[in-house]
């Protein structure tokens, strides 16, 4: 893949996962990503066990690996008059600042948009946050299951209209995956404009502000019909038949979405082996399909359960009309269409390692970017302080003995 980024150097203080996804697409591109953690115990998601799985699995940390791929890693206390001096003098070569530190973690450390733009006045500061620059929440922190999910309307919109219980954030770093991205975006467009006018931006995005886009059709409708949210439905009364998920016989499940219905109804009935149902007089018409929904749907559950999953994807795969397999996680490394377009990579680590990672999802010239592994905790730090900054052993030392760097 062409690396577009190539030439821009990123320096990132941050922790967790939104402002760093951002971080590793810029990667991906080419950009040459400075991560500085914490001198001691690094970024907390290191050690972070989440979703039942526990750090340091075969090696591995999954919420590491997928959000600082190819970045560099030095270690540095930057609440120590020294460590800062270090960041601000790697803040004078850099193109881009990004950081998702809270407003007083900030200006009590010294490196808020003042503080680098005294240094560096053509660098591109990139804040991730969760409620956004202004306002009275601006300073709270969140996570992605709270703000992004639950605050936008997400959480609840997912809720079947027969359960009662809340539908949690589907994967771990969901939100921040998304948001992360929007932010890379961001700062793309501000190296395009300090490109053509020689201005220096400020990047927000928020998890509050990537939520609400991602929800704002429903939002919009709401406000349109006057109801406090959209309808939910389930699979039982889901309003189009032929936009609904069907359970085959080996437990496996199969989801239509074909929403031109007329268009596909007749072809998809005889290909099932029920050629009855297109002109039955309950079902004939996209109208009458919606007025006797539960009847439809029984009758096609009726279908779907007589035959397995891998029969039903080649009756599927001979009509026109809109269908996916339910996936779980795990399906997707073995997903063929995936693999073609380079959406999952095996990254190959030095001691024989390897781990599937998902690509950015953003392809220049129908080439995917070259994955590379994340670093250990402190590996580039000698590394940056020598051929960078021009420290000699004898300092590299010293600043070790003080604790200012790992």
């Amino acid at each position: 893949m062409t690396k577009v980024m190539s030439g821009v150097r990123v320096l990132e203080v941050a922790e967790y996962a939104m402002a760093p996804a951002a971080a590793a697409i810029m990667s991906d591109w080419g950009a040459n990503v400075l991560k500085i953690e914490h001198a001691e115990r690094g970024d907390p998601i290191r050690g972070l066990r989440a979703w039942g799985v526990a750090p340091d699995v075969g090696g591995f940390t999954y919420l590491w690996e997928p959000f600082n791929r190819g970045k560099r890693s030095m270690g540095l206390n930057i609440a120590t008059p020294e460590g800062r001096n270090i960041l601000l003098r790697l803040a004078k070569n850099a193109d881009v600042f990004i950081t998702n530190f809270l407003p007083d973690a900030r200006r009590n450390l010294g490196i808020d948009v003042a503080d680098l733009r005294a240094v560096n006045p053509k660098i591109i500061y990139a804040r991730g946050s969760a409620h956004g620059p202004k306002g009275p929440e601006s300073e709270r922190g969140g996570f992605d299951g709270l703000t992004y999910w639950q605050r936008s309307g997400a959480g609840v919109s997912a809720m079947p209209a027969d359960t009662t219980d809340l539908i949690t954030l589907p994967a771990p770093a969901f939100g921040d995956s998304q948001t992360g991205t929007a932010l890379a975006a961001g700062v793309s467009a501000a190296l395009f404009h300090r490109e053509r006018t020689g201005e220096a931006l400020v990047v927000d995005v928020s998890l509050l502000a990537a939520g609400m886009w991602a929800m704002q059709a429903s939002m919009v409708g709401a406000n349109l019909s006057g109801m406090p949210e959209l309808p939910h439905s389930n699979h039982s009364t889901a309003p189009s038949p032929t936009s609904n998920y069907y359970r085959c016989s080996d437990g496996r499940f199969i989801a239509l979405s074909m929403l031109q219905s007329d268009r596909y109804w007749a072809r998809l009935c005889t290909l099932m082996g029920r050629a009855d149902l297109a002109n039955d007089p309950r079902f004939c018409t996209i109208d009458k399909r919606a007025e006797n929904n539960r009847a439809c749907i029984l009758e096609l559950d009726s279908v779907f359960e007589q035959h397995p999953l891998p029969y039903w994807t080649e009756i599927l795969a001979q009509q026109e009309g809109q269908w996916a397999i339910v996936q779980v996680a795990k399906d997707l490394n073995e997903d063929r269409q995936a693999w073609a377009n380079g959406y999952i990579q095996t990254v190959d680590y030095e001691d024989g390692r390897s781990l599937n990672l998902v690509s950015t999802p953003i392809q220049f010239d129908e080439s995917p970017p070259e994955l590379r592994p994340a670093p250990e905790h402190g590996a580039h730090t000698e590394e940056v302080l020598l051929e960078e900054l021009g420290y000699d052993w004898d300092a590299i030392l010293e600043l070790k003995q003080q604790g200012v760097i790992s």
